[in-house]
């Protein structure tokens, strides 16, 4: 089962009604740092402070589990959540929307022979990532190395760059680049 975030959807409906924290809490008879602590997770509230709350916006009880949470609102991400971007030798998939972050995390998977091609992959981001499993040739500009699982690389993207799994098993790496580029 999902894990139920209240604090982001707290923030989200609060935000949605136009209030600020310190808004909320004075309306609702509570303080700044009480709603500062539940919008971050840091506490539970009662059912009846949250009931207290939620007359402000206003919203029941019901409505306010029922509602769905924007995605960019989301913070956790199951493994079938994950975005697929790309599919075949090189498969992509990413963590959350693109529209609501400034940073891309991927998950890459090289079968063995994958390249990202024999141009060299340029665009205005930096990126960097540690391989879990297997190996990949990463080409960065005139440089070029065989990185192991537990190996990592950081980089300006503006550079020259490709990646290519030279190895028999597969490759595996978590990266992240910002701004996204895919």
């Amino acid at each position: 089962m999902d894990e139920f975030d209240l604090g982001a959807r707290l923030r989200y409906v609060r935000q949605a009604a136009g209030l600020s924290q310190r808004e909320l809490a004075k309306r609702a008879g509570m303080t700044n740092a009480a709603i500062s602590v539940i919008e971050n997770n840091q506490s539970s509230p009662s059912v009846a402070s949250l009931k207290k709350v939620l007359e402000v916006i206003p919203m029941s009880l019901t409505e306010f589990f029922a509602l769905d949470t924007p995605a960019e609102y989301k913070i956790f991400f199951k493994e079938e959540e994950l975005v697929p971007i790309t599919q075949g030798a090189v498969h992509y998939r990413q963590v959350g929307d693109m529209r609501y972050h400034k940073l891309q995390i991927l998950h890459e998977r090289y079968t063995p022979g994958a390249d990202t091609g024999r141009s060299m992959l340029q665009h205005e981001s930096e990126e960097g990532g540690i391989v879990l499993e297997g190996s990949i040739e990463l080409t960065v500009g005139e440089r070029k190395t065989l990185l192991k699982s537990g190996d990592a690389y950081l980089f300006d993207s503006r550079q020259p760059h490709r990646f290519r799994n030279i190895g028999k098993t597969d490759c595996v790496i978590v990266s992240a680049c910002t701004p996204p580029y895919l």
